[in-house]
């Protein structure tokens, strides 16, 4: 018989082998982003709008694939008139959720992209001003694709992979809707 053998580790390394706990941090509400994102605006519209055979069709042929049977958008409204649109959405980092949004001016141009809530241990630097603003202005036609016109940001590849993804599919989803008139 081969005798037991123990290993005893110190405690240090015990923990270094332990996985870092993720860190939720909530940084806003949705209120809170759509009135940032759309200050001028006295009121916001939730809509509910379901994805159809044709959009699942025309989001197919875009390159997108939607993550939901639907797509919840709130109106942004000055006076009745639409200012732009906001999307709440979730993606996975690298095993956690982000929530962001996006704002969308009426043309279909992001306006902006705020994170709501992070909730790993790393990437946190995509909420950073200068990461975010390499969205505004893009539109459908864009590719917003990482490393090509989203740059990357070592050690937070997946979480800015996934949210350039999300932000994609939403902005082409919206361009569909927009033009199609169901965002009136």
């Amino acid at each position: 018989m081969c005798p037991m053998r123990f290993v005893l580790y110190p405690s240090a390394a015990v923990v270094a082998l332990a996985p870092a706990a993720a860190l939720a941090v909530d940084y806003m509400t949705t209120e809170q982003a759509q009135k940032l994102m759309f200050p001028q605006a006295d009121a916001f519209e939730l809509r509910d709008l379901p994805l159809d055979a044709a959009l699942s069709q025309q989001l197919a042929a875009a390159g997108v694939k939607p993550m939901a049977p639907r797509l919840q958008v709130r109106l942004a409204r000055q006076g009745g008139a639409v200012l732009g649109f906001v999307v709440v959405d979730e993606v996975i980092g690298k095993f956690e959720r982000i929530t962001y949004a996006v704002g969308v001016e009426a043309d279909g141009r992001v306006r902006q992209v705020e994170v709501l809530s992070y909730r790993e241990s790393h990437g946190h630097e995509i909420r950073l001003p200068a990461w975010r603003r390499q969205f505004v202005g893009k539109t459908a036609a864009s590719p917003l694709q990482v490393g090509d016109d989203i740059a990357n940001i070592s050690g937070a590849t997946l979480s800015c992979t996934h949210v350039t993804e999300g932000v994609r599919r939403n902005v082409v989803w919206l361009d569909l809707l927009r033009r199609s008139g169901r965002l009136a």
